[in-house]
């Protein structure tokens, strides 16, 4: 069975309704064979990482970048998992205020020195997320998952 660890930072309401429509993609009941995982960035190891199949990380832009707590995920686990992760796939969603470019450019550059593998297009949400938005996270979580399977 494939394991898929959702990594995330949760820390406003809008964050919150984003993370839990990732996780309902992904957990959907078609999508068989895929163990999912939940961890606070805060909380998360180098080895949930090494245990992991795939990736769904999830922050609010903070200050123009990701937040603090998915940068300390990524400082913690960077070296440790760097060999054993390449070509693992992933995907990411970002909440903003107005702005969330930094924050995308932060990701995208870490995930690509870890030689990780985006397989779904990037959620990226400013304002409050609408129904659109909420389904597009929908499908990140499902698509990730989904690409899991046996």
């Amino acid at each position: 069975m494939a394991t898929l660890l959702i990594v995330h930072h949760t820390p406003s309401p809008h964050c919150q309704a984003m993370f839990e429509a990732v996780l309902s993609g992904a957990t959907d009941p078609d999508i068989e064979d895929v163990r999912v995982v939940r961890v606070p960035a805060l909380s998360a190891t180098a080895s949930d990482v090494l245990a992991a199949d795939g990736f769904l990380l999830g922050t609010p832009a903070n200050l123009g970048y990701m937040s603090g707590a998915l940068k300390h995920f990524f400082d913690q686990v960077y070296y440790p998992c760097l060999d054993a992760t390449r070509g693992h796939p992933f995907g990411y969603w970002v909440h903003g205020g107005n702005d969330v470019t930094g924050a995308v450019r932060g990701i995208e550059s870490v995930t690509t020195g870890l030689g990780w593998r985006r397989t779904a297009e990037a959620v990226t949400v400013t304002g409050e997320p609408d129904k659109g938005d909420l389904e597009r996270c929908r499908e990140l979580g499902a698509t990730v998952a989904a690409g899991l399977m046996g």
